[in-house]
């Protein structure tokens, strides 16, 4: 499943549960001008949706994941929390419990 038709099932979840319309590829990194998927800045949630993880897509070879890492450690420590979702968990549901509670912790 390519990674654009993914997030356009993240936002489809979004939209359901009422959520503020998030910036889509949000720039985080002033230096290194990092992306977020998806992201909230004034939560400071970020929603990455991690496509290819079966087809050993870039995120999960070596560089890619280490990449990936220093990308995600870099967000923390600015106060970000990352939230990474695969196919699997948007079409299960979790991507929704998960984001309703961000959201409800955030508040």
């Amino acid at each position: 499943m390519s990674k654009s038709h993914l997030e356009d099932k993240f936002d489809l979840i979004v939209l359901a549960l009422e959520l503020p319309e998030p910036e889509r590829e949000h720039r985080f990194h002033h230096p290194r001008r990092w992306r977020f998927d998806r992201a909230w800045p004034d939560r400071l949630i970020a929603a990455e949706i991690e496509g290819g993880i079966w087809s050993h897509g870039r995120h999960t070879r070596g560089s890619g994941f280490e990449g990936d890492c220093e990308k995600y450690n870099a967000a923390a420590l600015e106060g970000w929390t990352v939230l990474r979702f695969t196919s699997g968990m948007i079409d299960s549901g979790l991507a929704a419990r998960t984001l309703e509670l961000a959201f409800s912790e955030a508040s």
